[in-house]
């Protein structure tokens, strides 16, 4: 059975078991039905996240261990809420190699390894690869042998029985692993790597013994009712996705499966035995809902003179792709192309097809048109390779083809890589629309595209999760939501920032608009998170600087634009002013947005925090500790009458978010059909409305444009005739028609509950 909502909450080394189970009371009280936990498992030393997870057998004793556990599920009991974990089963944590006892073993037997099949591995060579050396020619004389094991600094090694002897250098040649400089990683290692990253190794869960094994303990929290579902983490780098979720369906039969797939927009969700994703599509929908889409040519003419050049956002994602395939990505490229060992341009052709896939990855033999799509827009783009294509492509379509399961677990990565951690860095004209699952083409939702969506999901997906943020998120939901006001005012927008960026002046153009324009959609920011964020997001741009070879020079000039904001007492206040300006139809677009997630289909996750105004950035910044003695306190106030102002405190977010999880958990069957309403009046388009089934939700959208309007005037909308009641302001409302200005003069949404 689907929960009626979630919270996630980043539990951690800092934040562990035994702090998560004292939030329970207070998230019964919020209302929500489970907590939503990140991954529990044991991760590799000092991980701050969980998805590196190096023993499959515990749970973390970080975390507090099988005992923190047992706390959690009799404190959420206790409360009557159920729990719900992340899972990872596409890769594990070998950063520090003796906390991962399978691949321990794998480094110290080799191919008799009895974990061999473990790992995602290309035994044709002689030894696995790990890159952890210094990029010199000497680094391997700093090896040292300590008992049974070889050191290199502060890492440790298994030495194979019977190897040993000799000196370090001697040892190390007669294992079954070869330690390299780092940077061989991308090119020429010979395991399977999420995203690239050398320290998480792909395991074989198409393998039933691979799956027991990592899954056993996570299902027995199933079968013995600790945990009551199940969200997994990144489904698109597995051999068989669909294969899977079948075995874990049938191993978890009760459970309420969730899967982090990314959707490009207007892509459906294949027909997996789970119960749909977690809410990046539902995420791009609401967010661009409250985006004013009439208005984008204005920011593409910014965007073309702040940079100089008109950028196809088309063309400089190929570009990131192609870096992503042929560099971060060349080992695997590399072991696709071993696979077409009769053409000596299969390289350039598979990662041509991968720049040029439209989606995150095909499910063969669904997903033939992608591949068409690619293979299409490849020739156009390549046509000295279409030969090669053609080729390549032929064998791409067979499901069977050990090159084609290769290539779809491939184009996901290059995705990832290219477009969420490279291209969104680079293209800035608009960046509340640059958000994971969202095609910032796309520059605005319009009602009837939104309602058109919502229906869809009703009928196809309504037990799936929907989120506004998640610890993956570029930005925090309200400053997209603060954000999005600047698609109201592009004129306004348009002269401040050609103004800040010739007093505090940065060599990349398209990075400082996107600093600009974080600034004042997160402002008040303290000097040390937005300098974190900028180099973050400029090495991410890989522009200018980058994580493998950063540029000192232009990052002292990022230091430099940074200081500026904060040293100059008059552009100081000049932002100060224009986001407090702002920010009040900010509030208005936050709280639409949280309306409608947490009423439209599916269920609804609220991350961590977001029950008050949340101006998180990337992560880690949005991973930061959270306040929780502060909500618990405004809550009870909350409850005790007090009916809060739309102001800095938050107050009002979190009037909403308990009052709508409250009665989601208490009457699910209020929320169970879908279907638009309409406003009518002169502007009517401000308002953002359905009923579905028991309960109207009402939202002002583009609160700017309604002011310029000079306020709702005749706008009403229509009911059935029964009685209704406001749920946050407990007024009444009967008769056929609401004047929207009475309803909505007390906060900017409202949710209307039939008596």
């Amino acid at each position: 059975m689907a929960p009626s909502s979630t919270y996630r909450v980043q539990v951690r080394p800092d934040f562990p078991l035994k702090a998560t189970a004292e939030l329970a009371d207070y998230l019964a009280d919020l209302g929500v039905s489970h907590l939503y936990s990140a991954p529990l498992l044991t991760a590799g030393p000092g991980s701050t996240h969980g998805y590196d997870v190096a023993d499959h057998s515990q749970v973390s004793p970080e975390l507090g261990g099988a005992e923190g556990l047992r706390s959690l599920h009799q404190a959420l009991t206790a409360a009557g809420l159920g729990l719900v974990v992340d899972i990872v089963p596409n890769h594990a944590g070998i950063a520090v190699p003796k906390a991962n006892p399978t691949w321990w073993d794998v480094l110290k037997n080799g191919q008799n390894s009895k974990y061999k099949d473990f790992y995602d591995i290309d035994w044709s060579r002689e030894r696995i690869l790990v890159p952890v050396l210094a990029d010199d020619p000497d680094a391997l004389d700093q090896l040292t042998v300590e008992g049974d094991e070889l050191a290199y600094y502060d890492k440790r090694f298994p030495i194979a029985e019977g190897t040993g002897g000799g000196s370090a250098r001697e040892v190390h040649d007669r294992q079954h692993y070869e330690l390299v400089a780092w940077t061989r990683g991308d090119a020429e290692l010979n395991y399977r790597r999420f995203f690239g990253i050398v320290e998480l190794a792909a395991l074989r869960v198409e393998d039933p013994a691979v799956f027991d094994a990592t899954h056993a303990e996570i299902l027995r929290w199933i079968r013995e009712g600790i945990a009551d579902g199940l969200r997994v983490d990144h489904p698109d780098g597995l051999r068989d996705p669909g294969g899977y979720f079948e075995r874990l369906r049938a191993a978890a039969p009760g459970a309420w499966l969730v899967v982090e797939k990314i959707l490009e927009p207007g892509e459906r969700l294949p027909a997996w035995p789970v119960d749909g994703t977690t809410g990046y599509d539902a995420m791009a929908e609401v967010c661009g809902v409250f985006v004013d889409p009439g208005t984008e040519a204005f920011f593409d003419t910014l965007d073309h003179h702040l940079t100089g050049h008109e950028i196809s956002y088309q063309n400089l994602v190929h570009e990131t792709k192609t870096t992503a395939a042929t560099r971060l990505l060349a080992a695997e490229l590399r072991r696709m192309a071993a696979l077409v060992p009769e053409l000596e341009s299969a390289p350039r052709a598979l990662a041509e097809l991968a720049a040029c896939f439209p989606v995150y990855r095909s499910y063969l033999p669904a997903g033939q048109r992608h591949l068409a799509a690619a293979r299409a827009e490849a020739g156009r783009r390549r046509p000295q390779l279409i030969p090669a294509l053609d080729q390549v492509t032929n064998r791409l379509r067979d499901p069977e083809d050990e090159l084609a399961i290769r290539f779809q677990q491939f184009t996901g990565a290059v995705m990832a890589k290219g477009v969420e951690d490279t291209a969104f860095y680079r293209w800035t004209r608009f960046v509340a629309r640059n958000e994971v699952g969202n095609d910032p083409t796309d520059f605005g939702v319009r009602p009837d595209e939104f309602h058109e969506c919502a229906g869809q999901r009703q009928r196809e997906w309504p037990a799936g999760m929907t989120s506004l943020a998640t610890h993956d998120t570029k930005r925090g939901e309200d400053v997209r939501a603060r954000l999005a006001v600047l698609s109201e005012l592009p004129g306004d927008w348009t002269e401040v920032v050609r103004r800040w960026v010739r007093i505090a002046p940065l060599p990349d153009p398209s990075l400082a608009h996107l600093i600009w324009q974080v600034a004042v959609g997160a402002w008040p920011i303290s000097r040390e998170r937005l300098l974190a964020y900028a180099v973050k997001a400029a090495r991410e741009a890989a522009a200018a600087t980058s994580w493998h070879r950063p540029d000192g020079p232009f990052e002292d000039a990022l230091r430099a634009m940074i200081d500026k904001i904060y040293d100059d007492p008059a552009l100081h206040r000049e932002i100060g002013d224009f986001a407090a300006s702002i920010t009040p139809p900010g509030w208005s677009n936050s709280l639409g947005q949280k309306l409608v997630q947490l009423t439209m289909p599916g269920v609804p996750d609220v991350y961590q925090g977001t029950e008050l105004w949340d101006h998180s950035l990337v992560d880690p910044d949005n991973r930061r500790p959270v306040d929780f003695a502060a909500r618990r306190a405004m809550l009870s106030r909350i409850d005790d009458g007090h009916l809060p102002p739309v102001d800095e405190s938050g107050a009002a977010k979190l009037l909403v978010t308990s009052r709508i999880l409250r009665l989601r958990r208490q009457r699910p069957e209020l929320f169970t059909g879908y279907r638009p309403v309409y406003a009518e009046g002169r502007v009517g388009e401000h308002v953002l409305a359905f009923d579905r089934g028991g309960v109207v939700a009402v939202a002002t959208r583009l609160p700017v444009g309604l002011s310029r309007h000079g306020g709702w005037h005749d706008t009403t909308l229509s009911l059935d005739g029964h009685s209704w009641t406001e749920l946050f302001t407990n007024a009444s409302y009967g008769g056929t028609h609401v004047a929207v200005a009475e309803l909505l003069q007390t906060y900017p949404v409202a949710l209307l509950v039939k008596e």
